[in-house]
């Protein structure tokens, strides 16, 4: 097996930028729910909303790199890449705005969010209330290296719209 070489890099830049992506973006959500599902850290309003841009962007990926294999035109698998960028950036804005709530900068959104299965009977209720733990936004349930999972959110979607960037930049040596 040999490793490609730049010429062969240059050539499936776009598509290799795409599946890098959608690779990054699928292993981030993965760890979402490894965070979430394993180690039993339940998520936030604002956490779920970060997980949108890598709803859109991992399949968008896919599509665009699978069609720059396929020898679809150049200028829709950049508008594909560019989307996939726009969307990173967005995200990178998101998890910003979130980690800035977590260490107290700005205020964050009023709600929260926590199990409400019916309400059954008074006792029940009020049992039910003592027991709930409310999930804030502006309480980081973990952090490493000082950085909250919003924080390593704002890095990865940084590096992967930069990813994608690179895939439309590096097409351009193909003429």
């Amino acid at each position: 097996m040999s490793v490609m070489s730049a010429t062969a890099i240059r050539k499936h830049s776009a598509a290799i930028a795409a599946f890098l992506v959608a690779a990054g973006g699928a292993a981030t959500i993965l760890g979402a729910f490894f965070f979430q599902y394993v180690i039993g850290l339940q998520p936030c309003p604002m956490c779920y909303e970060e997980r949108i841009p890598h709803y859109v962007a991992v399949p968008l990926a896919i599509l665009v790199g699978i069609a720059a294999l396929s020898g679809a035109p150049r200028k829709v698998v950049k508008a594909g890449l560019a989307v996939v960028a726009i969307a990173m950036l967005i995200l990178v804005g998101m998890s910003i705005f979130h980690a800035g709530v977590e260490w107290k900068w700005w205020p964050g959104p009023t709600e929260c969010s926590g199990p409400m299965n019916g309400l059954g009977t008074t006792g029940d209720l009020i049992d039910r209330m003592n027991k709930t733990v409310v999930i804030r936004c502006d309480e980081a349930a973990w952090r490493f290296l000082g950085l909250s999972l919003a924080g390593y959110n704002a890095l990865i979607s940084l590096a992967l719209a930069a990813i994608a960037v690179w895939g439309i930049l590096a097409d351009r040596a193909k003429a």
